[in-house]
């Protein structure tokens, strides 16, 4: 395999340890190179900061550059690494994680994670979001190993050039062997209710609760794949166009 350029971010923070396990596996796959968020930045989505300037602050271990910490968004990290910081040695690959929990079913859209992946797909450039369930214990060097394996194969098929793709990788999948399932991202609804509370001076406020689906998720989804115990991979797009809708919406009638 030809050594890439592999740019790695991610949204928990360039001090995250699934970002730094990370780091050390891809090195197996090519030169990395680490754009982060200086601090966490989970459930921002796809925010871009363009009403102020981004600061990007050189982080060192063992007497090196290790990483550039971007004072912004994981969709900033990957724009101005891409842009900017990488512009005279393009990237071939961006890698997004090792997320401290799942981005599956309709969570991918709030995901600061995938929102990352999605901005080098922007950019042409094959783009992956890794995430592993919660979990007080996580094994992300486990979890790494099978990101390493996934992206590797990934990188292998020249289908994948240039697309989107999202990893989950649940927690018994790092304790034993598991089966790698290509699912669709689920359309179930979950923690859509809140409880009201009040502070001490009165004034009410609310708590975002979690909850469950009223009917079970459908077979054959990441998150019912997930609950068995298999690995996720699921190719995503950022067109939100609904291209037969458009084609029928001529004939309408509609104007001004």
């Amino acid at each position: 395999m030809i050594a890439m350029r592999i740019l790695l971010t991610n949204d928990d923070g360039v001090f995250a340890p699934g970002l730094a396990a990370l780091e050390q596996q891809l090195r197996h796959l090519g030169e990395v190179v680490v754009v982060a968020p200086a601090t966490e930045q989970s459930g921002v989505g796809h925010s871009i900061t363009f009403l102020s300037p981004l600061t990007c602050k050189s982080i060192r271990r063992d007497g090196r550059h290790w990483a550039w910490a971007v004072d912004g968004s994981p969709a900033d990290c990957v724009k101005l690494a891409i842009a900017e910081l990488c512009k005279d040695d393009p990237v071939d690959l961006v890698v997004s994680g090792i997320n401290n929990g799942l981005n599956a079913g309709v969570n991918v859209l709030y995901s600061g994670t995938v929102a990352a992946a999605i901005e080098g797909a922007f950019f042409g450039v094959t783009s992956v979001a890794v995430s592993l369930e919660y979990d007080p214990d996580a094994d992300f060097q486990a979890a790494a190993v099978i990101a390493r394996d996934v992206v590797g194969g990934l990188v292998k098929r020249s289908e994948a050039k240039g697309k989107l793709f999202n990893l989950n990788i649940p927690t018994a999948a790092t304790l034993a062997p598991a089966h790698l399932s290509i699912v669709p991202m689920g359309l179930d609804q979950y923690g859509r209710t809140y409880e009201k509370r009040q502070d001490p001076g009165g004034r009410d406020y609310y708590w975002a609760l979690w909850s469950e689906p009223e009917q079970a998720p459908a077979e054959h989804f990441d998150v019912t794949a997930l609950r068995n115990g298999n690995v996720t991979l699921t190719p995503l797009q950022f067109d939100l166009t609904v291209q037969p809708l458009l084609e029928s919406m001529g004939d309408w009638g509609l104007e001004l």
